[in-house]
């Protein structure tokens, strides 16, 4: 077989450049929790002692991480003074944590892979699941942090207006399910815009339903918003106007009968809002970076969740709009449609 140099040192400049991000992610995580962003932030041009200074670290560790920002395209180096500086675009992606851009914390995600690395390979070896509970504990906060800003930008201001009459229904005031909530956040959220409704999130881990707890009380919505241990298939049967699925309907392992159960709850004029990571249909449609982020993820995360769940189905995180059609037409539901999307998420109304 002959080699096409070309070619080879092309494909390994690539691998060096993918090898080096994942370095970098250590260091942006680092820059986020030593608050080293933040004191750049809007400060213009600063030395590595005044970076320092203002973060509280010792210079000679600041200045080594400087370098490897200036060198990754995450801050500027001004070799005529010696000075770095955190452009605004640059700050609104790692150090303002209230920006749909921020993405420090989503470094836990791949920081939990690697902890579980072992068990992924022994799944791969016996086929069997990891549940999400099996996972290190940064998983948790890295997936709720990942998706909580994007919530807080698009769910009240774009996707629930996108869907057919919802926006109506919950200023007057109606009953909302949110299954699979994870930490809640976007279920705190619809309860913060939505006063007249009563909220009810459903998740089967038990610690994240604590949190939630916890997020809903410091945000003040515990009067209407209620966390309850259950199942995608086994939630209580309450009549709700609106059921929603936030990037978690791929994970479970019987998708058909958590959507079964859906419209058996669902009142008869109520909306199912289903959330999915963005992807197209054909494995070419998602050969992209968006793609290859959530194909990573799903290998060790939500095909791993999927398999340990009874029924063993993996529709996996990029399944794509007609395969999640087929799941709601299977159970029994007659309407759905593609109502928004962004570069991460597919938003899908489905009705009796």
């Amino acid at each position: 077989m002959s080699i096409n140099e070309h070619k080879l040192n092309e494909f390994l400049e690539h691998a060096v450049y993918d090898l080096a991000a994942g370095y970098g992610g250590v260091m942006v995580s680092l820059g986020h929790k030593l608050g080293l962003y933040k004191a750049m932030a809007g400060a213009g041009r600063l030395t590595s002692r005044q970076v320092a200074d203002k973060a509280g670290c010792a210079e000679r560790y600041v200045r080594e991480w400087l370098n490897s920002q200036a060198a990754g395209g995450y801050a500027l180096f001004h070799p005529e003074d010696g000075t770095y500086e955190l452009t605004p675009e640059q700050a609104l992606v790692l150090a303002d944590s209230d920006s749909q851009f921020f993405i420090p914390n989503a470094w836990n995600v791949p920081a939990s892979m690697w902890f579980d690395e072992d068990k992924t390979i022994e799944t791969f070896r016996s086929g069997k699941g990891l549940g999400w509970d099996q996972h290190d504990g940064r998983l948790f906060c890295g997936v709720a942090a990942f998706f909580r800003n994007g919530y807080r930008a698009n769910l009240v201001q774009n996707w629930l207006p996108a869907l057919d009459g919802v926006v109506e229904k919950l200023q007057d005031g109606i009953s909302v399910a949110d299954v699979g909530c994870g930490y809640g956040h976007s279920t705190v959220i619809m309860a913060k815009a939505f006063p007249n409704s009563t909220f009810y999130g459903f998740d089967y881990h038990e610690e994240s339903i604590e949190e939630a707890r916890t997020i809903a009380a410091e945000a003040g919505v515990s009067d209407r918003v209620h966390f309850s241990i259950a199942t995608a298939r086994n939630f209580p049967d309450h009549q709700y106007s609106l059921i929603c699925y936030f990037d978690c309907l791929h994970d479970m392992g019987d998708p058909i009968g958590a959507a079964r159960h859906a419209r058996e709850v669902l009142s008869p004029d109520g909306s199912v809002m289903l959330v999915e990571p963005f992807a197209g249909d054909r494995v070419q449609d998602n050969i992209n970076p968006v793609g290859r982020l959530y194909y990573s993820a799903s290998t060790t995360l939500c095909c791993a969740h999927a398999l340990s769940e009874e029924g063993g189905g993996a529709l996996g995180a990029q399944a794509g709009e007609e395969k999640l059609a087929d799941v709601f037409r299977q159970a029994g539901f007659s309407y759905f449609d593609r109502a928004a999307e962004t570069p991460f998420n597919l938003i899908i109304q489905a009705r009796h």
